[in-house]
């Protein structure tokens, strides 16, 4: 496991580079770790994007992470996409790329979301075969990251870490483990959270995202517009030491705070990592 986990840079804390706080960044200069872009954002042919983030990369490691790969659609892979995505890899020079375990395209159109799909093995083998050919057309590490679940379909064969575990392991890529939508899941499916970490190959992952959600009662909902609730901090107080020490990203996406207010968020990451052992 730590051999696996040494070979993937530890970036320390990052935040996602979003434009509102483009100016801020090149005029404070923050000593920010890493941003994590959205890759479609800057898979352009020029102009304003572009020029933001060569500027970003003068100074800060980028990490990309797409949201239209849509891995476990009907829909062929798009190799002009891919083609867009790897010209930017070598642009940014990421570590490594990630998307969503997800559906979100059929033949002709394209829903825009994050859909979840079934856990079976049908669907296993789909998406391996398909991971593993984003992975050696990028020629960088590819990660998966979990999704917040809503719905359960009555075909499922296995359980969410199962399936996400049994992707990862055949298809020889790695886990963007997405901490808060693990607790999201938990309770909207009524498991322990604990069960899941334990039980996914942990030496897969390569990086975490922590976000905020909105708690409806009966529900609680994926919204990236809050702080990172205390019970999602215990949990990545708990996995963080299991990984062996990853790149750890906050995502805020709606109503920003200011640049300083969500790199001091991000920061309280520090608090829970003391479980580390300095090698």
């Amino acid at each position: 496991m730590a051999q696996k986990q040494k070979s993937f840079p530890n970036l320390g804390i990052g935040i996602g580079l979003r434009p509102p706080h483009y100016d801020d960044i090149f005029r404070l200069q923050p000593n920010i770790d890493w941003f994590e872009i959205i890759s479609e954002n800057y898979m352009v042919e020029g102009g304003k994007p572009l020029e933001v983030l060569d500027k970003i990369l003068e100074r800060y490691p980028v990490v990309q992470h797409g949201v239209t790969l849509a891995i476990g659609s009907a829909a062929p892979l798009d190799y002009e996409y891919l083609k867009k995505l790897k010209a930017l890899t070598r642009r940014t020079k990421t570590p490594w790329v990630s998307d969503h375990l997800c559906w979100g395209k059929a033949p002709g159109a394209h829903y825009h979301d994050l859909l979840p799909l079934p856990y079976t093995r049908e669907v296993i083998d789909y998406i391996v075969e398909r991971a593993k050919i984003v992975q050696d057309y990028l020629e960088l590490p590819f990660a998966l990251e979990n999704l917040s679940s809503y719905v359960a379909f009555t075909q499922d064969q296995m359980t969410e870490w199962d399936f996400y575990g049994t992707i990862v392991e055949q298809a020889g890529i790695f886990m963007m483990l997405d901490v808060n939508n693990i607790y999201v899941s938990s309770r909207n499916h009524r498991f322990d959270p604990k069960t899941y970490y334990e039980n996914i190959p942990i030496d897969r992952v390569i990086q975490i995202h922590l976000a905020g959600h909105q708690d409806h009662g009966d529900y609680l909902l994926d919204t990236h517009d809050h702080p990172v609730r205390n019970e999602v901090w215990e949990l990545y107080a708990d996995i963080y030491p299991l990984t062996g020490g990853v790149s750890t990203l906050l995502e805020w996406d709606d109503n920003l705070l200011s640049l300083e207010e969500t790199w001091k968020e991000a920061l309280k990451a520090k608090e829970f990592q003391t479980g580390i052992k300095n090698e």
